[in-house]
């Protein structure tokens, strides 16, 4: 159901009823209630680049959470290749067959390889070079004009822009006002407080990322949701009805270590199918 095609631009092309947009494609067959999962591979990349060698590869895992069933693959190239490398999305664009969600921050040298390779989706984050890791959502609504500037030749192009931000009613209305078409919500609080055993304030967090999904969907923005999801806290963000796919990387990666690829994102798309079939 997830089959992906590409043109003679090279451009991948959606045939099947999981990726068609809600808005564009009324009336065409799609499954309402499907949950996509996207496996992001960055992790296996920063394991690799520890040694300086060729393995592990992040293109031979993105291969193989392809076969076990992910509807998508995310690679983050850093300005810093911290992770992801030029050559790692030349590769993951010729071999994938589910479509690839190019993560970059907003500058003009990433601007210029997401136009070259045109991937399906491009999701623009906040960066800085000291962080470990994606550390909060994007600031749009103080860059509103130069950020509907930018992603605008994106999404001519024919790349479905989404913006990653934080579960906050400003953010939300500065991504629908610059045109994004997605905004994946930052769960990293909600993950955070759950390991740190503050219930109450994450089941607060959870009712945040709740109602502002809501909201987004309401404007008409299709709604992502991502960063430090486990097994432990997939489920309550799984069971968002307006939530149409979620991004786990790095929980998958290490629980890998012990399990292996395939089943690891086998337990996980188990545990959102069971979520979103309760609601």
């Amino acid at each position: 159901m997830h089959d992906c095609i590409r043109d003679d631009s090279g451009v991948h092309t959606l045939r099947t009823c999981r990726y068609l947009d809600p808005v564009a494609q009324a009336g065409t067959e799609r499954i309402v209630d499907y949950l996509r999962l996207g496996v992001n591979i960055d992790h296996v990349a920063t394991v690799r680049n520890a040694r300086g060698s060729a393995y592990p590869d992040p293109v031979r895992a993105a291969k193989l959470a392809e076969e076990a069933g992910a509807d998508g693959v995310t690679a983050h190239l850093r300005e810093d290749r911290r992770h992801i490398t030029d050559g790692d999305i030349e590769r993951l664009m010729a071999a994938l067959s589910v479509p690839l969600n190019f993560e970059m921050a907003a500058t003009d040298e990433m601007q210029k390889i997401a136009l070259r390779h045109r991937p399906h989706a491009v999701c623009i984050v906040p960066e800085k070079r000291e962080e470990r890791t994606t550390e909060g959502g994007l600031e749009v609504a103080r860059e509103e004009n130069r950020l509907a500037h930018f992603i605008a030749p994106l999404a001519e192009a024919g790349c479905r822009v989404s913006i990653f931000i934080a579960a906050d009613r400003a953010q939300i209305e500065a991504a629908h006002r610059i045109g994004a078409a997605v905004v994946e919500l930052h769960t990293g609080a909600y993950c955070d407080l759950h390991a740190e055993g503050r219930l109450k304030e994450r089941d607060e967090e959870l009712a945040r990322l709740r109602d502002m999904a809501a909201f987004a969907h309401s404007l008409g923005l299709e709604v992502h949701a991502g960063h430090g999801l486990t097994y432990e806290t997939v489920g309550p963000v799984a069971a968002f009805p307006e939530v149409r796919e979620l991004n786990i990387g790095h929980f998958l990666v290490g629980e890998a270590i012990f399990t292996g690829l395939t089943a690891a994102i086998a337990g996980m798309r188990q545990r959102m199918d069971a979520a979103r079939a309760v609601g």
